[in-house]
């Protein structure tokens, strides 16, 4: 079956944050239902729709930032009772606005997930996870990483409350009462979790969870081990998941899985067999889907699919078809409706404008008297800063809620900017005066009209550490700008990971002095991406990571007094030498710096990078022969002539020039890493061998593994 939808823009609300949306329950099958939607102005709306118009029920006055909305009701009832997260605050409302409820949490951070299950309440801060029955205090627990959702399976069907916690850690955590009872391992960070079917399936204990790098999957929460039934994952390059809903909108009496992702994707997915979902229907919006909705809004009997937007905007695709079949009559009909609704959208188009032209006259001049105070406009921007494992690169994701006039870019650390084919920006590029003022990098890219989300890649070197900064300029007036910075770690294309190979030869660095458990964590912090900022609890702590250009790996594990690094690669051991040691010396701690180096580990690095260094030597050289051969095509009249090697090139010269271009820098920078490993090897030895480099760079050009490693053993 075939899924059409069509699209309408109900009406918009203020910026809204994730999992604030719901459709209250509708009082009669195939009726329409209202809509609660809360935004970051504190404002709850709550509207239906009638003859295609948004008409409100209630509204409330403005707050602090509403950062959850969810119904609940007792067990087994309508779910529909409004509860909202303002602050470290829950409130309770009617379907007709009265408020039922204000709880003061005890919680010293804002309220970040909710979940409700009849009288229970589970509330999440970053770290913090508490469980409320009745507003009675019940059970606590505090978590390694930072909590972004949290969800209890059903308890009319497990007869027992199990909550999950979706960890920053790439780990779903499940709980009883104030103890961790196991943790699940997950592909990528988890940022939202729903109950699969809505109801946990047909054991109330399946789990879907979205992960920030676009991965969807299907996990069966038992009560020893967890069963994984399926994933999805993103081959596509989509956006990270942020809400999750499960509805029949084909109306085959299976539940669809409809996904909401932060690049402004809409995915339908169906169950055609009882193994993995299929991609049945897709739609782009311009921007992040904060809340996801099946249902019936805008007309009784046709199915909807509602999504509220980071600007507040509530979007439908309805299954209710555009043109309607049927007499001239009722084509009479819709177009005297359609005519009243274009006549009186123009008489609201021309109030709004004479509304702007006198706001924008007061303003003048009340800017010109002699009592003037500048007052700058407040924008909000939702900006994401991520490192991507596929290509070992940095998305930088901007969102205003208003039109994106332009970006400037400034870096003080050496990085090169990737394409990114979504970008419709245009860029340019400024000279930089590196020496002064350690800038290298400023760049502006200028928007098209009606641009609210802007995607930019970047790609850093290990070792050179620094700040990246983003100057968002939208197009409002007064001009206004709002600057946003970004830390490029010392080993930023390390990416956290559950576990590493023990097999493979490591490098050991050690570390003793008198430094605090939280000291030597807030220097690993500064080091590495992906690690808590709160000192983890107990007395020591392991993390494990993987360079995600390299695949070289490192252990860190480090307490009181005492730190441990292994890793496969010198070059690692060399940075986090140097940067520890500095910032020890910042302190004014005295350090005990010992280390002890694996031959064998350099080996098996040159052989790990050795075939990304053919393939991307192979790629230049294509590239370089693409236009030659070019010319002897033009020339000759066909390549027949021509060896079957240098044909294919000439027919896949498009996709090589494509690849060529995504990847800028992308052999100098493996040059640039196999010269660091030559130069640290040495230097743990104490021989300076930056003399001998030239050659090496020749041994790299004729890119013979055997040479190369013989090169690094003879260089002594």
């Amino acid at each position: 079956m075939e899924l059409s939808l069509a699209r309408v823009d109900y009406l918009q609300v203020g910026v809204t944050s994730q999992k604030t949306m719901k459709l209250l329950p509708a009082s009669g099958r195939k009726a329409t239902q209202k809509v609660v939607v809360g935004d970051q102005d504190g404002v709850i709306t709550c509207f239906g729709i009638k003859k295609g118009e948004a008409v409100p029920v209630f509204k409330t006055l403005p707050g602090q930032k509403i950062a959850r909305l969810e119904l609940g009701g007792a067990l087994n009832t309508p779910q529909e009772k409004i509860f909202v997260a303002t602050g470290s605050e829950v409130r309770g409302y009617t379907k007709r606005g009265k408020q039922f409820l204000s709880f003061e949490t005890n919680l010293t951070e804002s309220i970040k997930a909710m979940h409700i299950s009849g009288a229970d309440l589970f509330l999440c801060a970053n770290y913090i996870y508490n469980h409320y029955c009745d507003c009675k205090d019940q059970h606590y627990y505090l978590s390694g990483d930072k909590i972004n959702d949290v969800l209890c399976l059903p308890v009319e069907k497990v007869n027992c409350i199990t909550p999950v916690l979706a960890c920053q850690d790439r780990v779903l955590r499940i709980l009883q009462g104030s103890d961790l009872l196991y943790e699940v391992e997950v592909s990528g960070p988890p940022t939202v979790l729903a109950l699969n079917n809505g109801n946990g399936g047909d054991s109330g204990e399946e789990i879907v969870f979205g992960t920030s790098d676009g991965k969807v999957g299907l996990i069966q929460i038992t009560g020893s081990n967890p069963v994984h039934k399926w994933e999805i994952g993103n081959e596509k390059k989509r956006g990270g998941i942020l809400c999750i809903d499960s509805f029949d909108i084909l109306g085959d009496g299976v539940k669809e899985l409809l996904i909401g992702r932060d690049d402004g994707v809409l995915e339908v997915y169906n169950f055609e067999s009882a193994d993995d979902p299929v991609l049945r229907y897709d739609h782009a919006l311009s921007e992040s889907i904060a809340s996801i909705q099946g249902g019936c809004v805008g007309k009784d009997g046709y199915d909807e699919i509602l999504a509220s937007t980071y600007s507040g905007w509530l979007t439908g695709l309805t299954t209710e078809p555009i043109h309607r079949e049927g007499g001239s009559g009722e084509e009479l009909k819709l177009s005297q409706e359609m005519q009243s609704k274009i006549s009186s959208l123009r008489s609201e188009l021309e109030h709004l404008q004479m509304k702007v032209v006198q706001e924008r006259e007061k303003y003048q001049q009340s800017s010109q008297s002699s009592t003037a105070v500048s007052s700058v406009p407040a924008f909000s921007v939702n900006d994401k800063f991520t490192l991507n494992k596929d290509d070992a690169s940095y998305s930088l994701i901007l969102e205003v809620q208003t039109a994106i006039d332009n970006v400037l870019v400034q870096s003080d650390v050496p990085i090169d900017l990737l394409d990114v084919d979504k970008n419709s920006a245009v860029v340019s590029f400024s000279s930089c005066d590196s020496e002064p003022n350690s800038n290298f990098l400023l760049a502006t890219y200028r928007c098209q009209a009606n641009t609210t989300r802007l995607e930019l890649k970047v790609r850093s070197i290990e070792g050179q550490y620094g700040t990246l900064q983003a100057y968002v300029t939208p197009r409002i007036q007064p001009k206004t700008c709002q600057v946003h910075q970004y830390h490029i770690k010392p080993l930023s294309l390390h990416q956290r990971t559950h576990s590493i190979d023990h097999d493979r030869p490591m490098n050991t660095l050690m570390l003793k002095g008198q430094f605090s458990f939280a000291e030597i964590h807030s220097w690993v912090v500064f080091c590495l991406p992906e690690v808590p900022e709160k000192t983890p609890a107990g007395e020591s702590i392991t993390f494990y990571f993987q360079n995600t250009f390299l695949g070289t790996q490192l252990e860190s594990t480090y307490r009181k007094g005492e730190g441990f690094f292994k890793s496969d690669n010198i070059s690692t051991i060399s940075i986090l030498k140097d940067v520890l040691s500095k910032e020890a010396t910042k302190r004014k701690i005295n350090l005990n710096i010992s280390y002890d180096i694996n031959e064998e580990s350099v080996r098996y690095t040159l052989k790990l990078i050795h075939p990304k260094l053919e393939y991307q030597q192979l790629l230049a050289k294509k590239v370089h022969l693409i236009d030659a051969l070019k010319e002897l095509q033009v020339h000759e009249g066909n390549v027949d002539f021509l060896l079957p090697k240098y044909r294919s090139i000439l027919e896949e010269a498009d996709q090589l020039l494509e690849e060529y271009k995504k990847q800028p820098a992308h052999l100098e920078r493996l040059y640039g890493m196999i010269t660091d490993l030559f130069i640290d090897k040495f230097k743990f030895k104490g021989t300076n061998v930056k003399t001998k480099v030239p050659l090496l760079l020749e041994i790299l050009d004729g890119c013979d593994q055997d040479g190369l490693i013989a090169f690094f053993e003879a260089a002594a």
